[in-house]
């Protein structure tokens, strides 16, 4: 078939398509669409148009003022930023039945914006179909119901005043008084798409994780976005806050995105982590040579992942290291400090939970999902080409137990354990710096003066323990 003959088919399948996706808007009483993207700390931010607008944000995208969004790389003489919405993404509210919603892909002047965190996920994802593979995951979102308190402050969600005990997690009592709030979830995320197969009480007062189905790297990453989005409008509804904060409450378990992931053949979409017949178990976690590579290229470059996978100030009161592993009411922070790989182990930064794929147990929950997919396909990509062999995978060993020269003797680094740390790794790492493409130089900036802001201030912790001690 000539080039030409090709673009002709494609034209056509896009007018059906669109014709397709119109009619299915018109038979749910759509009366209104929302074109949606996410800025550079992966926040969604919309435009409303009416449905007789359709047309125009597919082709020609609903206009923003893109130096009004963060990390957009323009100013305010800048050309407007077009978001194009995404046909395979139309999906009804079901909080706000008359409206739907499509995930953007961003424009300028007709040229897609390599600023925008889709834009450049789809950017690695060809790199790395290019070398024969594709990736693919899913997120697990922990999140908090808050409230406000008369002083200014936060606590729990806990109307009835039952979610009290110091070991939380799977609670029934805790999980009653909000499982119409979990139902809520699970039946408007099933009506969104994302398979919805489980909720529960997590280890910390007041805090909730929802777990759907796994798909690629782009929809994946559109649907913690949007599930976000959700559970922030449905908390509404029950006199709360959800909030993705890190570590909202310095006594309780923190908040991640924990990943699982797996990279497939692009062609055939055949998992590439479970091993062939007859290939050897290399580390003695049941995956193949190819997936240990892949692991090797992550935890090289870890620290600078880090800054990516933890990006603000509060992230880091999470993966903190030492005897902060046991210092939440409920005995233990889930959370990883040290870079390791091994067994279906918790304590694992990278644990292997079956031979399909690995779970990442860093991610924050407030991280940037396209931003982390990105880089993740970055160092994946250069432990496959180079062969890196992140050695023995650790196995059976409570990791927050070892001593520091045990974990240096296992290979063992520590993540950063601060921003800025982070961000000094990730300025110093050309691999993870092409991952984000021109975003990184936006996101260095941007983390560097978050860093500052936030070393002017003078907390009450730091007055109360120097104001008299000479």
């Amino acid at each position: 078939m000539t080039t030409i003959a090709m673009r002709k088919k494609n034209l056509e399948f896009n007018i059906d398509k669109k014709k397709m996706v119109l009619e299915s808007l018109k038979e749910q009483n759509i009366e209104f669409l929302l074109a949606q993207f996410v800025d550079i700390h992966g926040a969604p931010r919309v435009k409303q148009v009416p449905l007789n607008a359709f047309e125009d944000i597919v082709e020609k995208g609903a206009g923003f003022a893109g130096a009004a969004v963060w990390g957009m790389g323009m100013g305010p003489e800048d050309h407007d930023l077009m978001a194009r919405t995404d046909l395979d993404t139309f999906v009804k509210l079901p909080w706000q039945p008359n409206v739907a919603m499509a995930s953007s892909d961003l424009y300028v002047d007709d040229a897609p914006w390599p600023y925008c965190p889709r834009n450049n996920l789809k950017r690695m994802l060809k790199e790395m179909a290019a070398e024969g593979y594709s990736l693919n995951g899913g997120f697990e979102p922990e999140h908090f119901l808050v409230t406000k308190t008369d002083d200014g402050g936060i606590k729990p969600w806990d109307p009835l005043a039952i979610d009290t005990q110091p070991k939380p997690c799977y609670d029934f009592k805790g999980m009653s008084q909000s499982m119409d709030y979990l139902q809520d979830l699970m039946r408007y995320g099933n009506e969104m798409g994302f398979g919805v197969y489980q909720s529960d009480h997590e280890d910390a007062n007041g805090q909730y994780e929802v777990n759907f189905d796994w798909t690629n790297a782009v929809h994946t990453s559109d649907r913690l976005v949007h599930f976000r989005m959700m559970a922030g409008q449905v908390a509404q509804k029950y006199g709360a806050i959800a909030t993705f904060m890190a570590k909202p409450f310095e006594n309780l378990s923190g908040s991640g995105a924990h990943l699982h992931f797996h990279i497939a053949n692009a062609i055939t979409g055949e998992n590439s982590f479970p091993l062939k017949p007859g290939e050897e178990d290399w580390k003695g976690l049941g995956i193949s040579k190819t997936a240990i590579h892949y692991i090797g290229g992550l935890l090289k470059h870890v620290r600078a992942i880090t800054a990516i996978a933890s990006p603000n100030i509060n992230c880091y009161r999470r993966i903190q290291s030492g005897e902060f592993v046991y210092s939440s009411n409920s005995g233990y922070t889930w959370t990883p400090s040290f870079a390791s790989y091994g067994d279906n182990n918790r304590t694992q930064l990278f644990r292997c939970p079956a031979s399909n794929r690995m779970e990442d147990r860093s991610p924050s929950g407030m991280v940037n999902p396209y931003l982390l997919m990105a880089v993740n396909i970055a160092a994946g990509l250069d432990g496959i080409k180079n062969e890196i062999d992140p050695g023995d995978a650790i196995v059976g060993k409570n990791i927050w137990n070892l001593s520091i020269q045990e974990r240096r003797d296992l290979g063992m680094i520590l993540l950063p354990q601060n921003l800025m740390e982070a961000v000094e790794a990730l300025e110093g790492d050309d691999v993870i710096q092409k991952g984000l493409g021109p975003i990184a130089g936006e996101y260095i900036k941007l983390k560097k003066a978050e860093w500052g802001e936030f070393m002017r201030h003078v907390t009450p912790w730091e007055v109360d323990r120097s104001l008299t001690l000479l």
